[in-house]
């Protein structure tokens, strides 16, 4: 069971990759957004939140000096599954799709906040819990199948590469004006988004990930990010054919300072997690000597 909670909450993508179609845009783009109460997003939600509470008792009515550990996880992976819903419920959702900057905020809150929540709350085994003794036994028998490729997956230089490959790809003009025009391909989008970012946060916070290397994967992430955020920043004319049909965005923005404002937001906050959580690895190798810069414990 141990092993299983170092792995990727994949119950949870099995739930959100529903949760994150878009509801196919407000009719008025002049009305305050609305909630998106649809079937499809908070249904897997509620699910994924009912799991793992269901889970969560039982290992705690065992629990004895551990309960505390659990309570933890049961506060990080509440608040992540917050955030999601902030970004996928909340009138956020469909402000995005009148506003880039609106829509940027909803991916960093994603990729930014609530996948390092989730992974950090490792609420893969918690889950386990929520179902009988036998199918436990089943499911934990799949893990050795699947170690191998993980490991793989979740390397630092490897998820580094495949988030940053998202990121940039997804932001082209083409792909971008797409995946608004086409409620599949935003869903694409979105849980591209969410899959990389839990590959790239499980790599960055795992203890068999050296600091020193973690670190530099951390730093590297937001000189690429931030200069796809730069781009944006200081481009004259909106690059996304969808958001420029729409004229004036909320607050009075033309589509060029909407696109200004997004850029800002991915160059600024994001740098700012990113160059944070770096150095509070770096802390964590100051306080242990033991850990060596580039070589895990």
């Amino acid at each position: 069971m141990r092993r299983l909670s170092r792995a990727l909450p994949l119950p949870l993508l099995a739930f959100a990759a529903p949760a994150l179609a878009h509801s196919g845009g407000a009719a008025d783009h002049h009305a305050p957004p609305g909630w998106t109460l649809d079937p499809w997003i908070v249904a897997p939600l509620a699910l994924a939140a009912l799991l793992f509470a269901r889970g969560w008792r039982r290992l705690h009515a065992r629990s004895g000096q551990g309960s505390g550990a659990l309570r933890r996880r049961g506060l990080l992976y509440a608040a992540g599954l917050l955030v999601l819903a902030a970004a996928l419920v909340s009138p956020l959702h469909e402000a995005g799709e009148r506003s880039f900057a609106a829509h940027m905020f909803e991916h960093e809150l994603l990729m930014l906040v609530g996948a390092p929540l989730l992974v950090l709350a490792e609420p893969l085994a918690v889950m386990l819990w929520a179902f009988p003794s036998k199918t436990r036994r089943t499911l934990a028998a799949v893990v050795p199948v699947i170690a191998a490729p993980w490991r793989r997956l979740t390397g630092a230089v490897t998820a580094t590469v495949l988030q940053a490959v998202a990121l940039w790809l997804w932001h082209a003009p083409a792909l971008f004006d797409r995946a608004l025009a086409s409620e599949g391909w935003h869903v694409a989008q979105h849980l591209s988004f969410l899959v990389t970012a839990l590959l790239f946060w499980t790599a960055m916070l795992h203890r068999r990930t050296a600091a020193g290397i973690a670190a530099l994967c951390l730093v590297a992430t937001a000189i690429v990010s931030g200069a796809l955020g730069a781009l944006m920043a200081f481009a004259t004319s909106p690059w996304y054919a969808g958001y420029a049909s729409l004229g004036m965005a909320p607050f009075g923005l033309t589509p060029a300072e909407d696109q200004q404002l997004a850029g800002l937001l991915m160059w600024v906050p994001g740098g700012l997690v990113h160059a944070g959580a770096a150095l509070l690895l770096m802390r964590r190798l100051l306080a242990d000597p033991r850990e060596g810069i580039f070589h895990a414990r």
